[in-house]
């Protein structure tokens, strides 16, 4: 006989989770697809070009090696921190020791997840970029920390104003988040804001977690630099990069977190109680990927350039005025005046059937704001703007 009386109930911990804002987005969009209708999907971050070919080849012949179907070291091969390091090296000058200052990763997402977990305890605070990465906050809410929004406005530049963080704060902030390019404004840090951010870290004892998820993708010839390329950066935090943008590896979950080694000591020890490192031949295909030609990058970085100028010239017919992002995938637009960003945002997939993403959902100054995402063709880009012009709206 069945026990009515048997009830499961959440920890408090999963009742802390933020909603996933997106999942909503996405299960309207599926819901026109469904029903016939040609979408254009703007909204998402999810890369539509495939991954290099010599990339995919390189798996397929590490999963043929018996030694791969083991469980791999657990803190990842050393061949793929060494490569890592290597390409680091070469591509932002940054020097790192492969045992001591490289963790591996299921995904930058995962570590960026952690990070909250390793260091923040009940009652500390956590800076957070606000728009910016909604991820940040599930693992804050996960250590039951306070999260302590830095609005990023387009009179700034789109950088925090660390000098409106009060006393208070300050001597509770525990850890704080930066991405740039930043996901979802594009803009793109400078050294002088990042020697500011070290500077303030050191003199309040805070963790720095940049997030350089797109530090491939620079437009009109800038190069984004990295975090750890500043003096002092690895004396107060980490940066977490990503195979999934600069080699459209997003399915393939393979990022690393660089710098610090107590913090990275902190993240292995971590994980060894979650995993057992990535499989042996994604390990294997990382390291083809960091180590061959890196021309496919160049060639992916031009279409994503390509790809923001056709935008922005249809833009421009359009009357639609926008800051022109300098790196990621990304261009972040303002809305006309009379709706919200979800009301503006459900008005195009309705009645244009394009998809573009809410900027609330990225956090409370987020509000005024779609993103778009440069993840079509240019043709498609093209068409969904002239979708958006047969509204009427500008």
């Amino acid at each position: 006989m069945k026990n009515n009386n048997f009830i499961i109930k959440a920890s408090n911990q999963m009742e802390r989770l933020p909603t996933q804002f997106f999942s909503t987005l996405v299960e309207k969009v599926n819901g026109f697809i469904a029903s016939g209708y040609d979408v254009i999907n703007l909204g998402q971050g999810n890369p539509d070009l495939p991954t290099p070919s010599h990339i995919v080849q390189s798996l397929q012949n590490a999963a043929l090696d018996p030694i791969n179907h083991k469980y791999p070291p657990f803190t990842g091969k050393t061949e793929l921190k060494e490569a890592i390091c290597t390409w680091y090296r070469t591509e932002y000058g940054v020097t790192l020791d492969p045992e001591k200052e490289v963790a591996i990763l299921f995904g930058t997402k995962t570590g960026l997840v952690e990070i909250s977990q390793i260091v923040l305890n009940p009652g500390d605070i956590a800076l957070v970029p606000d728009p910016g990465y909604p991820d940040y906050w599930s693992g804050i809410a996960i250590a039951g920390a306070e999260m302590v929004p830095m609005p990023l406005n387009y009179s700034n530049g789109f950088f925090p104003d660390f000098s409106k963080i009060t006393p208070s704060q300050c001597e509770h902030a525990k850890l704080m988040f930066l991405n740039y390019p930043s996901n979802p404004t594009g803009a793109c840090a400078t050294s002088s804001f990042f020697d500011e951010a070290i500077g303030f870290a050191e003199k309040n004892n805070i963790v720095i977690a940049h997030d350089f998820a797109y530090g491939a993708i620079g437009f009109d010839g800038h190069r984004p630099i990295s975090f750890l390329s500043r003096p002092g950066a690895k004396d107060v935090g980490i940066e977490f990069y990503t195979l999934s943008k600069t080699y459209n590896m997003a399915g393939w979950r393979v990022g690393f977190a660089l710098g610090n080694h107590e913090l990275i000591q902190l993240i292995n020890q971590f994980q060894d109680h979650y995993f057992v490192s990535l499989f042996g031949g994604i390990q294997a295909a990382a390291i083809t990927a960091l180590t061959s030609s890196q021309e496919c990058v160049s060639n992916l970085v031009n279409t994503y350039e390509l790809r923001r100028n056709a935008l922005f010239e249809e833009l421009q017919k359009l009357g639609w005025s926008a800051p022109l992002p300098k790196g990621s995938f990304f261009a972040w637009l303002p809305i006309p005046k009379g709706y919200t960003s979800s009301e503006f945002a459900d008005t195009l997939l309705e009645k244009s059937k394009v998809v573009v993403a809410p900027g609330i959902g990225f956090g409370k100054h987020g509000e005024g704001y779609v993103r778009l995402g440069l993840l079509a063709e240019v043709e498609r880009i093209r068409e969904a703007v002239q979708r958006i012009s047969k509204l009427l709206i500008f």
